[in-house]
Order: C-alpha cells, then structure tokens, then sequence
C-alpha cells in the first residue's frame, strides 16, 4: 500500500440531517452543494483534513430520497452496509430537533453490528438550551452521544478528534492486505457501463467479475491478482461513477465510496472512457478524482472498434484534449474489450506509470534544475507594502514518493503566483519524465542570511 494512505471516514445519516454541511464544516469551505431539499448533494464529496496529529480522508454520502425503488428501510440498512466495507470510520448524524426516528434506528441497528468505530453527531443543537435534546439518542445503542452545530462548528472537530484516536495508523495493520502490500496495485475506473469488467476479464482471461448491459451491475471494488511474466499486480474492478445527483439507487453511492477507496490505495488508475459515447464531464471527474489522491494517471479508450467504425477518432482526440488537459501528459491505449486490441498492452503501462511516480531524484540533480529553471524564467518580485523585493530559491529536495513530492526552499513561499508553481512543475515534468504522475510541490521559507 502507499504511504500516502489514509483513514477513510464516511459520513453517513438519514437525508437532511446536515451530513453535507457538516461535511463543509471540516474542509473548510463549501465544497458540498448545501440547500434545504434533501439529497442535493451533487458532488463528489472526498476530503482530506487534519485532526491532530492525523490525516483523514473524509466521504460525505448522498442522502436517501423517500422514492428510491428499494423498500425504504432495506436501503437504510444498504447505505449503512456499505460505508462500513468501504470506511474505516462512520460518523452518524442524527437530527437533535426531530428525535431519533426509525431511519436512525434502521441505521444504527446495521452499524452496532460491526466491530469498526462509530461515533454518533446529533446535529442542529445550535444553543445550549437545546443540549436537552441529545439524551433521547442513547436509545440507538452507539455510546455517548455529541451534540454538534453544523452550521456554527460547536462540538464538530471534538467529536472528530475522538473518532480519529480510535483509528489504527494505516500501513499498521495486518491481513490479507500487508500480503500483498508489495505489488503493483491498478484501479480500473469510470462511468458505469463503459467496459471495467469486460476489460478486466480480458485480461486475466476468464470471465471472474460479471458483465452486463445494465449500469451499475459491479458494486464492490473487485480485487484480482495477475501474474505476467513481468511479475504480478492486483487490478481493481470498482462500480460505474455517475455525478452523485444521478446515484438514485443505493448501491451506486456506496459504490461510490468504494471507488475512493480503490483510489486511495492503488498507485495506478486507469481511466476507462467509452470512446463511442465521447468523453463526458462525469469522465473528467472521475479522472480529476484520481489525480487528487495521487494516482498516475493512463486513459483507455474502450470500444475503439466502435470509434473507428463511426469514423470519429479525430473528434475523440480533440475532446480528450479538450476536456482532460489537467491531466499530465497521460498515456491513451485506444482497446477494444470485446475483441481483445491492445488490451494486452495494459500491465506494462500501468508498470511503466508505477516507476515513473516512484523514481527518486538526487538533491544535486534537483538543485540544477531548479537553477537552470529559475534562470530561464524569473519569479515575480515579492509585493510587500511599498517595497518590492526579488524572490530568490535556495534548493530543492524530494520528500516522497507516489506521488513524487519535493521541497523547495525561497525567500517568501506565499508571494509565489500559481503561474510560477505551475512553471516550475511543467519543468520537472519535461526534465525528468513524470508524463502521467501528479507532482506534489511544497514551499518552505529560508532566511537569505542563512543560504
């Protein structure tokens, strides 16, 4: 598994319990669509946020619509299931004004059965005069109840602080995944109904994971090992992606979580687009998503026999570019699940992108980049009061791996502009070949008189 990984906590609830702007409350702005119609949480809604001394990664849930097809308390019980498999946390809101009601009892009955922690937020005691409310939540058998304000913060990060400190240091814990925490792990994401499991079968040439028309027929995120004569990796198979105003069933938002999930701990994604669909906003998405928890990036072009057929492969590559230019210089394997093209290609990528975001680079190799780069395009001059004082950069250092994370030392990291970080990044990408990787560039100040 990467260092990189992190606890992941779902917030879960009933819907319009404040779950969404709870959530807003921990990253620190409003990264979640908040308004009092419930399950208009439009967003992806994947967070990392420090408490203490830990980092965590925060899902916030859809919510339940009254009209969903399943029997209303079956899917209650699903959404809880499923933010149990894909967290190693759940924090349950309830709402203090309206009392636990039988979908916080549903949700609790699923939760208590499980040996993962919970902590129970009852939500909306916004004065102290309404801390009375907060008694009537011991019935749901999850321990002290908090009270908590969404929407003021009272209460929200104590609660969060003692959640964390019951979660174990991830990489610290045993099983079937220390097993395999030396291979290769390969996420297979995107849309629903794109070609993931049609793609995985290929490739491990058995039909293991089942394929159908139906979007949305993969829930889980679906490990499989792979052996080639280049060594083995684990591929992950995780459910279609939709925008969550369109997961109307709850296994698609569980599905969801589970798809971060796969992200956090693969050092690979590939994303699967449906080349005779285009590519879509959802794909763009999905792809910023996996680039956000620092996965090297591949696109696969799926049902390219398709593309060709409709003589579009040119509109194809104009919408790509178009569309994923955030993305760095990603390799694009135009395949075919149904007839097998280039799938076989697929392992050595994915191997070739995993070396790419764990090379590690030399301090002095790193110092002559910075210095010839420096040269060739000089920082902004620093903008404090009425003086104006020219940037100078000490040396860099590389930090991590996967992603490859580097520290630079200037005279006044805040007056850097975001042009000059992205120059300096486009740079390192061209000098050293990280055509597919995230990088991951931190400033730190130094005094000159200390150079």
């Amino acid at each position: 598994m990467p260092d990189r990984a992190l606890s992941i906590v779902a917030i879960v609830g009933r819907p319009n319990v404040g779950k969404s702007t709870l959530f807003n409350r921990y990253a620190g702005h409003r990264r979640a669509l908040v308004e009092d119609t419930p399950g208009l949480t439009r967003d992806r809604i994947a967070e990392e946020v420090e408490v203490g001394s830990r980092r965590l990664l925060l899902v916030d849930t859809a919510g339940l619509e009254p009209g969903a097809r399943e029997e209303l308390a079956g899917a209650v019980q699903r959404q809880a299931q499923e933010a149990l498999t894909g967290a190693d946390a759940v924090l349950f809101v309830v709402d203090g004004r309206e009392g636990p009601l039988p979908l916080d009892r549903e949700i609790a009955d699923t939760l208590r059965r499980s040996a993962k922690p919970v902590a129970l937020a009852v939500n909306k005691v916004d004065v102290p005069a309404h801390a009375d409310r907060v008694a009537a939540f011991y019935e749901l058998g999850l321990g002290t109840p908090q009270p908590v304000s969404a929407e003021h913060g009272g209460g929200a990060w104590d609660l969060l602080e003692r959640l964390a400190e019951t979660l174990p240091v991830p990489g610290e814990t045993g099983g079937e995944e220390a097993d395999d925490a030396s291979l290769l792990r390969v996420a297979l994401v995107g849309r629903p109904n794109v070609g993931k499991s049609s793609l995985l079968n290929q490739l491990v040439g058995s039909e293991r994971v089942v394929v159908s028309e139906v979007p949305g027929t993969t829930r889980d995120a679906v490990d499989m090992r792979l052996d080639t004569e280049d060594g083995s990796l684990v591929l992950v198979d995780t459910a279609g992606l939709r925008r969550a105003a369109r997961r109307q069933r709850v296994g698609e938002r569980g599905g969801a979580l589970m798809t971060v999930r796969a992200l956090e701990r693969a050092r690979v994604a590939l994303v699967v687009i449906d080349g005779a669909a285009g590519v879509t906003d959802q794909d763009a998405h999905i792809a910023a998503l996996a680039l956000e928890r620092g996965c090297a990036c591949a696109l696969l072009i799926n049902k390219w026999d398709l593309v060709k057929g409709q003589g579009s492969a040119e509109q194809l590559g104009q919408e790509i570019e178009r569309r994923l230019r955030f993305l760095p210089d990603p390799p694009i394997l135009r395949v075919s699940a149904k007839t097998g093209q280039r799938v076989d290609r697929i392992p050595a990528v994915a191997r070739s992108l995993a070396g790419k975001g764990e090379r590690r680079l030399s301090t002095s190799e790193l110092n002559r980049w910075l210095r010839e780069a420096v040269e060739r395009h000089e920082p902004a001059m620093a903008q404090r009061g009425s003086r104006r004082r020219p940037l100078k950069f000490f040396y860099a250092t590389q930090t991590g791996v996967s992603p490859p994370t580097f520290l630079l030392f200037c005279t006044d990291p805040l007056a850097i502009r975001p042009a000059y970080r992205r120059f300096l990044e486009n740079r390192l990408r061209e000098r050293f070949d990280f055509a597919g990787t995230p990088i991951r560039l931190r400033l730190r100040a130094r005094r000159e008189a200390n150079g």
